[in-house]
């Protein structure tokens, strides 16, 4: 059985994907659930973060949101039985590749996956979603009648953010990056209350919000990354990123910034300014979740809410165009080096 493996790179080597032979043992653990993948989402691996936490190791595991059927059940496993659909994600200390034909993973890591839900699509929603679900629930405790920016909002996560806050009866603005992204979320159903057009010039994030707000700015902000630094105009991808000090401006008084800037640094005049508004700053960090099991029971009620509202209809992905196993290795570099944020893998 094969799946797919990360071999970091030395210094600042790129990180090379190769397919390596793998092999499950022979009994499975009291509570692990033996799965037939049916499809898994490829994500930008993070290698910084795993050597934070300590985990250290010659070849990672590719490839963790994975939707299959159960084959097999532990002696206590209680949730899951033979020829049950299941969903979840892999922690990040899981020996397996989503991209094994076969993967063990403790039954605390899956939900049921409804049978109108393809696995495709499971697999290719489930990180977004629970990214989405941590920074709106979790961080920013969103509530009927708020107001939400939501930056870079044609994106898989952003898109995600967007469907959850209207259902929850939040005002949404959020920014597009291309005219082509600008026309689809104006098409968006429910519609969303501005779409604020950043490839133009990011000078008009402040103006248009505060037009849109009456002046009073937004009580929450989400971000997919910011510009630390003026001298980062050169980079054209980070070009469309708000500036911090942007961000802080639009947020009205008491406002809640979820930033997924992992390095962010604000300075004296930024603290300053969030503290005149009595503002806060929260880091998204979806990993905490599979990181510590000491909330694990909210983390499944999350999972469990997440496919339903797929099912529902409530949250609509952007469908992910499938590869096989055998484009695998080529899909993950492309995913890795940003050219493309998400790939799936249909085994």
């Amino acid at each position: 059985m094969k799946g797919l493996y990360c071999r970091a790179g030395v210094s600042d080597a790129e990180p090379k994907f190769v397919i390596q032979e793998t092999n499950l043992p022979e009994v499975l653990g009291s509570h692990q659930v033996r799965v037939q993948v049916k499809a898994c989402g490829l994500s930008q691996l993070d290698l910084k973060l795993l050597s934070d936490v300590g985990i250290q190791r010659d070849l990672i595991p590719v490839g963790r949101e994975v939707a299959g059927v159960v084959l097999q059940v532990g002696p206590k496993v209680t949730f899951f039985q033979p020829e049950d659909e299941v969903a979840g994600i892999l922690p990040l200390d899981s020996p397996c590749s989503g991209l094994c034909e076969v993967i063990d993973i403790e039954e605390h890591y899956l939900v049921q996956k409804p049978e109108k839900l393809s696995s495709v699509c499971v697999a290719g929603a489930l990180r977004d979603g629970l990214s989405a679900y941590t920074a709106l629930h979790t961080h920013a405790r969103i509530a009927a009648g708020h107001t939400l920016l939501v930056m870079d909002g044609a994106s898989p996560f952003g898109l995600t953010c967007i469907q959850l806050a209207c259902y929850h009866g939040v005002k949404v603005l959020t920014t597009s990056h291309s005219p082509q992204q600008h026309t689809f979320l104006e098409q968006l159903r429910p519609s969303v209350a501005r779409v604020i057009p950043v490839y133009k010039s990011s000078s008009d994030l402040l103006s248009e919000v505060l037009e849109e707000t009456g002046g009073l700015g937004v009580d929450l902000v989400i971000d997919s990354g910011v510009r630390l630094h003026e001298a980062e105009e050169d980079d054209k991808e980070k070009k469309l990123f708000p500036h911090k000090h942007d961000i802080i401006s639009v947020l009205g008084v008491g406002g809640h910034w979820v930033t997924s800037q992992h390095d962010l640094q604000l300075d004296p005049p930024d603290c300053r300014l969030l503290y005149l508004k009595s503002a806060s700053v929260s880091f998204l960090n979806p990993e905490v979740w599979t990181a510590s099991s000491a909330q694990q029971g909210r983390y499944l009620h999350i999972l469990k809410d997440i496919v339903e509202k797929m099912s529902a209809g409530v949250l609509r992905p952007q469908a992910e165009e499938a590869v096989p196993l055998y484009e695998a290795t080529v899909a993950m570099e492309t995913v890795q080096r940003h050219q493309k944020k998400k790939a799936v893998v249909q085994l």
